[in-house]
């Protein structure tokens, strides 16, 4: 019996000490669930800088032929040759289509003969064989004969006024022409234009010969290098906007007429806070942009409202709501609350 009650106190130990060890563990996992709770969020940080910024801003556009001309005839008549066709590229003074000749050839006839009879009534004035106002007549009806050969030779040998591109080709050989549509149509490309509807606000700032960069999204990765070659007088009421002639040389005719662009005009350079875009916090639910400012006194840091301009690469121009040197959380945002206390990494 002794045996037996010595047996069940050593239980009784063993039971309440492996009891005291178990609660020792939990105090401890309750210490470290503390201590963790109150380990502070580590953060990283950079220093606002300042820096001359260009001020600019982008705007779509449509490319333009810088000429468009329409080829044909000032009176109905037989189309005997043409010679080019849509996409030929073309050259100015290049002759595109022939008229039938008929008259042309007639009107040739009586100006040779009109010459000759000039030529004959010189010499006879110079031995007095006729009166200078015969020679004067002859002279005058010789210069009217000649100004409608010449014009009646335009509108038989229609040639190109321009160098570029035929668009449009609207008969064919030996229609007759009716002066409903133009035969052809040619568009200059050497160089190109594109109007640009520039905010009014910017008026006082664009003027011509400033520089413009051009990009179009048929040709992806290049950008084009052109100038304001015209401002339009007159402000639209409606977009209270006004027209930027833009001219690009275009000199291996890469950009087509009715390509889609944007122009980006810079107006100059302004003095802005340039900060990583990872500095910057998008507010849920509105397009509030706003960033951490760290208060190095104390390692608390405070939300701050921003109002951002151009993005640049990995960076955001700061138009307004933080100072040159102010130090900015780079990183750890998403643990961050208004005036909570930082690690600085």
């Amino acid at each position: 019996m002794k045996r037996v009650g010595k047996t069940i106190i050593l239980s009784v130990a063993a039971v309440a000490a492996v009891a005291c060890g178990g609660n020792g563990s939990k105090k401890e996992n309750e210490a470290r669930t503390a201590a963790a709770a109150e380990a502070l969020p580590v953060v990283e940080v950079t220093k606002a800088s300042a820096r001359d910024v260009d001020d600019s801003n982008s705007y779509s556009s449509t490319v333009q032929a810088f000429a468009v001309n329409n080829i044909m005839p000032q009176a109905a008549g037989r189309i005997r040759a043409i010679n080019v066709e849509v996409g030929d590229y073309v050259t100015a003074g290049q002759v595109l289509a022939r008229m039938d000749d008929l008259s042309l050839e007639q009107a040739r006839l009586q100006l040779v003969n009109d010459s000759t009879e000039l030529s004959r009534l010189r010499a006879l004035y110079e031995e007095g064989g006729v009166a200078k106002s015969d020679l004067e007549a002859m002279e005058l009806s010789y210069n009217v004969r000649r100004t409608s050969y010449e014009n009646l030779e335009e509108n038989t040998v229609l040639r190109s006024p321009v160098t570029g591109f035929v668009t449009a080709r609207n008969y064919d050989r030996n229609d007759m022409y009716s002066m409903s549509q133009p035969i052809f149509t040619v568009q200059q490309v050497v160089p190109v234009k594109l109007l640009v509807g520039i905010s009014e606000t910017e008026y006082t700032k664009v003027k011509k010969g400033d520089a413009v960069e051009i990009s179009a999204d048929a040709i992806p990765g290049r950008v084009f290098n052109g100038r304001v070659n015209r401002l339009y007088p007159t402000v639209d009421a409606a977009t209270h906007t006004f027209q930027a002639e833009v001219l690009v040389s275009n000199a291996d005719r890469a950009l087509r007429p009715g390509m889609y662009a944007k122009v980006l005009v810079t107006f100059g350079t302004n003095r802005r806070i340039v900060l990583p875009d990872r500095a910057i916090v998008k507010q849920e639910g509105s397009g509030q942009r706003f960033v951490y400012v760290l208060n190095t006194a104390d390692n608390t840091v405070n939300y701050v409202p921003v109002t951002i301009g151009r993005h640049m690469g990995s960076e955001y121009e700061i138009v307004d709501g933080i100072s040159e040197g102010d130090v900015i959380v780079v990183k750890g945002q998403a643990a961050l609350k208004d005036g909570a206390a930082v690690e600085v990494q």
